[in-house]
């Protein structure tokens, strides 16, 4: 369970990543290893940032000092129709080592979203005496999957007129081999209550800013897949959202809408000790690299909100880079 954690909220890729191609990639030496690596990650990194980096609001209505509210939040990032995004040109005059073997000097790969398969590649020497072949990695959607999910737990708290104060957090997961957490802090602000007459008024507008922040490490020595030791992943990601929000104002069911920029960056480091020994390039290699993307773009969402007591139930869609998904079961008193 603790696995699927770590593969579903850090990224399917990079823990793929870990589990099978890094053996064959190392073959191709450093160098290459991380520029194919990076390529290949990069847009699912983008999508782990935009789909950890909003619902940070269901209302801009805030709440009054002491009001709170406490949800379970969940999300999918969807990718289905980011075909641009699916796959990369390989150009292997940008390698030192990596070559088709059906003689190619270009192709359109899989990056970790895709579906192309069967691509295959070889390392040789200059002699052409020692040589590896394998086969680069597909994607998700060569699993039949178009979406990243992301879930943690909320929590709002209404301060002096107009603010109120978020953090999200998932409890900290920890085992021999996976160790995963998230954080988060916002702020949301209502210009409405400072209106003569705000609770006349039909509709609140707001601001809202929110910081998150995932952590996760995996240990892979035990799977045996190329020898060494301390082997495993170090994944950082950060994220920074910005958004007006205007909501109605009704009794029971209420729909919400915002506009903002969203901006993330993401790193995942391979750490430990790889002894390579097939192939050409039989070495060592220690900490051998690192791969890291940024994101930042537009991003509005809209959505409902229904009332139910001291429950609470809301859903949004969120369109940007990536769309994004929303649903959220909550429990509050305001």
């Amino acid at each position: 369970m603790k696995r699927i954690l770590f593969f579903l909220c850090i990224s399917f890729p990079a823990f793929s990543f870990a589990q099978s191609n890094i053996n064959d990639l190392l073959t191709a030496g450093i160098e290459d290893a991380e520029q194919y690596t990076n390529a290949y990650l990069a847009p699912a990194l983008e999508a782990s940032i935009y789909n950890l980096g909003g619902s940070w609001y269901n209302t801009a209505d805030a709440k009054p000092l002491g009001g709170f509210e406490i949800s379970i939040v969940g999300n999918l990032a969807f990718f289905g129709n980011k075909d641009d995004k699916k796959a990369f040109v390989l150009n292997t005059a940008d390698y030192q080592n990596l070559q088709f073997t059906d003689g190619s000097t270009s192709k359109t790969v899989s990056t970790a979203l895709g579906d192309i398969e069967g691509i295959q590649v070889f390392v040789e020497d200059e002699s052409s005496l020692s040589r590896a072949d394998f086969e680069l990695p597909a994607g998700l959607a060569a699993e039949g999957i178009n979406f990243i999910p992301s879930g943690f737990l909320q929590a709002s708290v209404g301060l002096i007129k107009g603010t109120e104060v978020k953090a999200r957090f998932l409890p900290r997961v920890k085992n021999d081999d996976v160790s995963l957490s998230l954080f988060g802090l916002g702020i949301q602000h209502e210009f409405t209550k400072h209106l003569p007459a705000d609770k006349m008024l039909p509709v609140a507008i707001s601001a809202v800013i929110g910081y998150s922040q995932l952590s996760g490490e995996y240990d892979f020595t035990s799977t045996s897949i190329i020898d060494g030791s301390d082997q495993r992943l170090d994944s950082k990601i950060k994220t920074w959202n910005f958004q007006a929000v205007v909501s109605t104002r009704l009794p029971i069911i209420n729909f919400y809408g915002g506009l903002g920029y969203l901006s993330g960056t993401s790193e995942t480091e391979v750490l430990g000790t790889y002894v390579v020994t097939s192939g050409p390039l039989q070495t060592t290699y220690v900490d051998p690299f690192s791969v890291s993307t940024d994101a930042s773009g537009v991003i509005a969402n809209v959505g409902t909100k229904l009332k139910l007591g001291f429950f609470r139930l809301n859903a949004d869609y969120s369109l940007g880079e990536f769309n994004r998904f929303t649903f959220g079961l909550s429990f509050g008193f305001r």
